[in-house]
């Protein structure tokens, strides 16, 4: 039988509770997970792209652990598809908070499709507690001095704020 492996892409600046439930949730499913963190220039990260790798990989070591799967985190810079083929996926897990997100994903799961139908897209929806959640407003509450401890893993929470307080 072929091994299940899934790739859930993203940039992960922070990454969240909810990316953190929906790895645990597509851990369930698949034999192998790959976490593909974007460069994505363009949304303003505040981590550095190795610094996100680093944190995501400190993040789900005990979500495989857990599922008793391999969990890959790797860095991408390339078109989605292409970067799923490099890995070996046969599917993309993403993950939906709320209907404003649904018009966008279906749009980039069409394209995705018509230049690989080998490769399916998963839809993982956010779990009701974390359906809020997102990079942007993490990082707009923690520039603030906001309490982003319920939003982010406590990690997480540590890196951001020392990395906006210029400690990092």
């Amino acid at each position: 039988m072929r091994e299940r492996i899934a790739l859930y892409p993203g940039t992960f600046d922070p990454i969240t509770n909810g990316h953190v439930d929906i790895i645990t949730r597509a851990a369930k499913l698949v034999d192998k997970l790959v976490i593909g963190v974007a460069v994505n220039p363009g949304k303003g990260p505040i981590f550095s792209l190795e610094e996100r790798v680093a944190l995501v990989e400190a993040e789900v070591r005990p979500i495989a652990k857990r599922a008793g799967i391999a969990v890959e985190v790797r860095p991408f810079s390339t078109l989605l598809i292409a970067f799923a083929r490099e890995v070996g996926a046969q599917m993309i897990v993403r993950g939906l908070r709320a209907v404003s997100d649904f018009d966008y994903e279906f749009q980039m799961t069409g394209m995705n499709y018509r230049l690989d139908s080998k490769i399916e897209t998963v839809f993982l929806m956010a779990s009701e507690t974390h359906q809020f959640i997102s990079s942007r407003f993490v990082k707009d509450i923690a520039i603030f001095g906001g309490d982003i401890t319920s939003f982010v893993p406590k990690l997480t929470a540590e890196k951001t704020m020392a990395k906006l307080k210029g400690e990092a």
